[in-house]
């Protein structure tokens, strides 16, 4: 059986053969769209728990300031800030060289 050629078939086949997809598939692309939005809610939560990290240490130096201001309280009324945080207790500095005496 004879084959007869059309002009330029060959020429159209390796064009054909040349054609890039214009687009990836859906399902590549609901896999790019749930990772990217992913990381974007992960930077967004990130972002959330810094600035409530930022405010706790705010907190903790305002927390500071008042422990300066007991302590020189104390320091005023009793001549000493070192107190026994569990039970209160003035721990006095020692004298002339004594050990401090408990009863």
């Amino acid at each position: 059986m004879a084959t007869t050629k059309t002009k330029g078939t060959n020429a159209k086949i390796k064009e054909l053969k040349s054609i890039k997809p214009e687009r990836i598939t859906e399902e590549q692309l609901k896999k790019v769209q749930d990772t990217v939005n992913g990381i974007n809610r992960t930077q967004l939560e990130i972002g959330s728990l810094e600035i409530k990290k930022h405010e706790m240490m705010h907190g903790i130096a305002g927390l500071r300031d008042e422990l300066i201001v007991l302590q020189a309280e104390f320091e005023k009324e009793y001549g000493t800030f070192d107190v026994g945080i569990q039970d209160g207790i003035i721990n006095y500095p020692k004298e002339d060289g004594e050990a401090d005496k408990k009863d």
